[in-house]
C-alpha cells in the first residue's frame, strides 16, 4: 500500500511539474517579402497562461547550417530554453533564417530577404499573436555564430527595434569563411544571397558587423559578446573588441574556455539572459511572476 501512494505522489508531482512547464509553440510566419511561409518556435514562460500582464520578447538566432529548432533540439540540457524563459519569465522567439542567409536582404535574390523577414514579419506576427512588450524597451536579441552576425547587424540597423543584443561565436567578418578549407562549400552556400559574387570578398567584408562600427557608436545600445578562445572564430571577435574599445563604445566582452560547439552555447546563453535582464528592469518592462 506504501508502495502505491508513493507512486501516486511521484506521479502528482510529474503532472504538477508538467503543468507548470514553459510552453513551446511552433508558430507559421508568411513572409510576403519571401513569397514563403516559414516556422519559429515560441517559448512561453509558465505564467502566461495564467495572466494578463505582457511580457519581454528574446529573439534567438539560430546559425549557419541550421533552422529554427536548433536551440531546442542541440543543446546538452534540451530544457535550457525553457527554463530560461521561466527563470526570467521571457517569451522567447527562434525564427528561422535558412542554412546561410546570415540575416541579409540579397540584392541579387527575392527569396532570400531575411532582414525584412525578421525586422517586418517576424516581429508584427509575434506581437500580434501573443502579449508582448511591442515596443523597443522589452524586445532583445542574441544569436550564435550566423546569428551572432545576425544579431548585431540586425539590431546595429534596426536600433529602433531593439533595446540591447548579443552574440555568440558570432561571424562578425563574414570574409573569414572563405579562408576555410571548405571555401568552396561556403561559396556554394551563399549563392543564393550574393549570387555570381559569392567569392567577392568586399562583398562579404562589406556586410560584416566589423564594417558595423560607426552604427554601433551612434546607436548606443547595450552589446553582450563572448566566443570561446578555441573557436575558429576568436580573432575576428577579438578584432571586433579591439575596434569597440578604440571607437569607446560600451559593450560587455568574454571570452570563455570552449569551441564552436554547443557545450559552449549552453553554457554561454544563461550569461546573455542575465544581462538583458537587468536592461529590462532598468526599462521597468519585466513581468511580475
Amino acid at each position: 500500500m506504501k508502495k502505491i501512494r508513493a507512486l501516486v505522489v511521484v506521479f502528482l508531482i510529474g503532472i504538477t511539474s508538467v503543468s507548470y512547464a514553459a510552453k513551446v509553440d511552433t508558430l507559421q510566419i508568411a513572409s510576403t517579402a519571401m513569397g514563403k511561409t516559414y516556422k519559429a518556435a515560441v517559448v512561453l514562460p509558465n505564467t502566461y497562461a495564467k495572466s494578463k500582464s505582457t511580457y519581454p520578447v528574446m529573439y534567438l538566432l539560430h546559425g549557419a547550417y541550421g533552422h529554427f529548432s536548433d536551440w531546442l533540439k542541440n543543446t546538452p540540457n534540451k530544457k535550457l530554453v525553457q527554463n530560461l524563459s521561466d527563470q526570467y519569465n521571457m517569451i522567447i522567439v527562434m525564427p528561422e533564417g535558412e542554412t546561410f542567409s546570415f540575416y541579409l536582404d540579397s540584392p541579387m535574390n527575392k527569396e532570400s530577404q531575411f532582414e525584412t523577414f525578421i525586422t517586418q514579419e517576424v516581429i508584427q506576427k509575434v506581437d500580434k499573436t501573443y502579449r508582448t512588450i511591442s515596443n523597443r524597451n522589452g524586445r532583445v536579441i542574441t544569436g550564435l555564430s550566423m546569428g551572432g552576425h545576425g544579431a548585431l547587424y540586425l539590431s546595429g540597423r534596426h536600433p529602433d527595434l531593439f533595446c540591447a543584443a548579443g552574440s555568440m561565436s558570432g561571424a562578425v567578418d563574414m570574409s573569414a569563411m572563405l579562408n576555410r578549407d571548405s571555401s568552396t562549400q561556403v561559396i556554394k552556400l551563399m549563392q543564393p544571397v550574393f549570387g555570381d559574387k559569392s567569392s567577392n570578398t568586399e562583398l562579404y567584408e562589406q556586410n560584416s558587423v566589423l564594417a558595423m562600427i560607426d552604427k554601433l557608436k551612434a546607436n548606443k545600445l547595450p552589446l553582450i559578446i563572448d566566443c570561446g578562445v578555441n573557436d575558429f572564430l576568436i580573432e575576428p571577435n577579438r578584432e571586433l573588441h579591439r575596434r569597440l574599445v578604440y571607437n569607446k563604445v560600451d559593450h560587455d566582452y568574454t571570452e570563455r574556455p570552449g569551441a564552436h560547439t554547443w557545450d559552449y552555447w549552453e553554457n554561454s546563453l544563461p550569461y546573455h539572459v542575465l544581462f538583458f535582464n537587468k536592461i529590462l528592469l532598468k526599462n521597468q518592462v519585466v513581468s511580475k511572476k
